[in-house]
């Protein structure tokens, strides 16, 4: 198999017949979402056709063809960019960095008291200031080589406590990590897909997504509520940075001031 027909079967999955305007037919479906044969007429291709791309024994489709795929699968911007990286090969890369720019670690500075990360395309937390770290209680404990975003999601116990938009965020995660060269995801994939059923489930819907500004809501044990819009800069070798910011005057402007405090404190 290949990563084209695992992706193309994932989203498969997810579009019934009635959203491309077939019939459902008789009988009880054995596949969920679209049959190939759907699929193939919806696009235009032939059936033979499209199981030699899903099984990855054709791997050169025409950008017209992927256009085509993408339309009857309904793809959003984001997924229909992975569509056509995945066909041309392009979803591979350099080494992931394992240390933070230095201009990206003196932004951590510049934009306190806002909780901010550096990571790595991964995931990994590269460098963060240290109210990105009392944001996220218990990460301190775990050793740099250990701190990766996805994986405090996942496996810390204090993540869907303190994160009361866990169940979209962790979405957004995974959608994410899809992204990046499967060489780099597939060691963390691996090891959160055997300790950890949801993440498994997620994986396997290959959703797709580059992550960007949202907004979202922690619960956090000293301060409260914190109602926070996440914004993420992006450079040339994958790393990003991820700034946490409250409205100015507004009650979450005033936790994260304790926040800021308590991050000096500790």
């Amino acid at each position: 198999m290949s990563d084209l027909g695992d992706f193309l079967r994932g989203r498969r999955a997810r579009i019934g017949p009635a959203e491309v305007g077939l019939a459902a037919g008789v009988g009880r479906r054995q596949t969920p979402g679209l049959r190939r044969e759907e699929l193939a007429a919806v696009a235009g291709v032939s059936v033979d056709y499209y199981i030699r791309l899903e099984q990855g024994r054709d791997r050169n489709p025409s950008a017209a063809v992927l256009d085509a795929l993408a339309d009857a699968l309904r793809l959003d911007a984001d997924e229909r960019d992975h569509l056509h990286r995945l066909a041309a090969g392009r979803i591979t890369g350099r080494p992931a960095p394992v240390s933070a720019r230095p201009g990206l670690r003196q932004l951590l500075e510049t934009v306190r008291p806002a909780p901010a990360f550096v990571l790595s395309p991964g995931s990994d937390i590269l460098a963060e200031n240290p109210e990105g770290l009392a944001l996220l209680p218990g990460l301190a404990d775990w050793p740099r080589a250990r701190r990766n975003f996805v994986r405090y999601m996942f496996r810390h116990p204090s993540a869907r406590e303190v994160i009361a938009s866990w169940p979209r965020m962790a979405r957004d995660c995974v959608a994410h990590l899809r992204t990046i060269p499967p060489e780099q995801a597939a060691g963390l994939a691996a090891e959160l897909s055997a300790t950890s059923k949801e993440f498994a489930a997620l994986w396997r819907d290959y959703d797709v997504r580059v992550k960007s500004g949202t907004d979202r809501t922690f619960r956090h044990p000293a301060v409260g509520r914190l109602e926070l819009r996440s914004e993420v800069l992006s450079v040339a070798d994958g790393q990003r940075l991820v700034v946490f910011q409250a409205a100015p005057g507004s009650p979450s402007a005033d936790a994260l001031a304790l926040l800021a405090l308590a991050a000096q404190e500790s």
